[in-house]
């Protein structure tokens, strides 16, 4: 005899009210789990390991590898975990590891919902990247860095970066994703196009009879990469705007590995992944850094951070499925395109889908601090969209005041830059440059 709870006089069996309620629940958040590793040559990487970090003033506490950033209902707190790779001296990676997440955070306005913070957070992370490296040039200093910055907020993931230092998440299923950009010039045909448009010269060493070795570099200065922060002595157009890229898991998790190109200049991003089958994460990051090393020898600083975002109570590296590890360029669509009403009944659980909520690669900053999403009201139009100073009516410059008057946008309206951040904008897309020479 089938039994039914008649709560509304429908007959619906009790089961499938227990299973309506169930998926009703609100999604708990995730575990993070991480490691971190490294074998210095120059002492010139950094890293930023955040578990918990207050999401309106970048304070949190353990850095130490392997701890528990549980789920709960701890909505305040954010996961942050970078690596800052530096080259010409260790001061930028210093200071930026130092001021960044607090020149990002700052830039996010108060009140917000959890919805409305995400939506906020691109624009940010290109402000406070921005905003950090025009701060360092105060400081007189040569080096620079490279960025990968990782913000995890739930099930979502954010991934910032300039330079070479690399991001890739395999999902539970097995997938892989890469969330960061390679700002390598050999790697990276437009962007040697946006240097040589801004003034730059890029080209190999030279030697006797003219032949050109070794990987492109950008003159003056010899760097490799188009994007970093510091770097004041290359020129302008290497510039500090990141290429921003968000996703959001399933509840089933994933693992990310942050590394730096010490790891992988040595190791391809599936060998490190088939290295680290089943391991923990603080046993995972050492075991890349080893693999490295041994592939090519200590040439370069080499430092990997492993992040796995978990089921809550599920203290085990996510479980895959033995080859499947195949590169994700395309995203799936969203789960609810996906699935079917029979699919959803099944089950409360999402299927493993890593869905893409923003990307964005743009160096023009007019593009990138443009409000073009549904929370753009939620920013305050006179103040200056990189460093956050509060201006009068008329006070500021407007993105898109050079813009030509055919354009859609309006060049009289936000958001609007104070007067050293519109140096800074011009700088970096060749205008003083192009001035200076006329």
């Amino acid at each position: 005899m089938e039994v039914h709870a008649d709560v509304d006089g429908s007959g619906v069996p009790l089961a499938v009210l227990l299973k309506r309620e169930l998926c009703n629940q609100k999604v708990e958040r995730p575990d993070i789990l991480f490691g971190e590793a490294n074998k210095s040559k120059k002492g010139e990487d950094f890293t930023l390991l955040l578990p918990r970090c207050h999401r309106t003033t970048g304070e949190g506490g353990g850095s130490g590898g392997g701890e528990n950033a549980g789920g709960g209902d701890d909505d305040d707190t954010i996961s942050v975990f970078a690596i800052f790779d530096g080259h010409n001296g260790s001061l930028a990676a210093i200071y930026t590891r130092e001021n960044l997440i607090n020149n990002v955070l700052a830039a996010i306005p108060p009140n917000l919902t959890s919805e409305e913070w995400t939506a906020a957070l691109p624009r940010a992370l290109v402000a406070g990247f921005v905003k950090t490296d025009k701060d360092f040039q105060t400081k007189a200093a040569r080096s620079g860095t490279t960025v990968t910055f990782v913000i995890i907020d739930g099930w979502v993931v954010t991934v910032a970066s300039v330079g070479d230092s690399r991001c890739i998440l395999e999902s539970a299923e097995g997938s892989v994703y890469f969330l960061s950009a390679d700002h390598r010039l050999d790697a990276n045909e437009e962007e040697v196009e946006r240097v040589t448009a801004s003034g730059g010269e890029v080209g190999r060493i030279n030697i006797a009879g003219g032949a050109g070795i070794g990987p492109l570099r950008c003159w003056p200065g010899g760097l490799c990469l188009s994007r970093s922060i510091g770097d004041i002595d290359v020129g302008e157009f290497i510039v500090p705007v990141p290429h921003v890229k968000q996703v959001k898991l399933s509840n089933a998790g994933g693992r990310l590995v942050i590394a730096s190109d010490g790891v992988w200049d040595a190791l391809c991003f599936q060998e490190a992944l088939n290295y680290i089958r089943g391991l923990p994460a603080e046993a995972a990051a050492n075991r890349i850094v080893k693999e490295a090393v041994t592939s090519k020898g200590l040439r370069d600083d080499t430092t990997c951070i492993v992040v796995d975002i978990l089921p809550p109570e599920k203290l085990s590296p996510p479980l895959k499925r033995p080859g499947k590890g195949v590169i994700k360029t395309l995203f799936r669509r969203r789960p609810s395109d996906e699935m079917s009403e029979d699919q959803m009944d099944r089950g409360c659980l999402e299927p493993d889908v890593v869905e893409e909520i923003y990307e964005e690669g743009s160096a023009m900053l007019a593009r990138r601090l443009n409000i073009n999403y549904p929370s753009g009201n939620m920013f305050k139009l006179h103040d200056c969209a990189v460093c956050q100073l509060e201006m009068k009516p008329g006070e500021g410059t407007s993105v898109h005041g050079n813009m030509p008057k055919h354009s859609r946008v309006d060049p009289w309206g936000g958001p609007f830059l104070c007067s050293s951040c519109q140096l800074k904008k011009e700088a970096m897309e060749g205008k003083l440059h192009s001035r200076t020479a006329e």
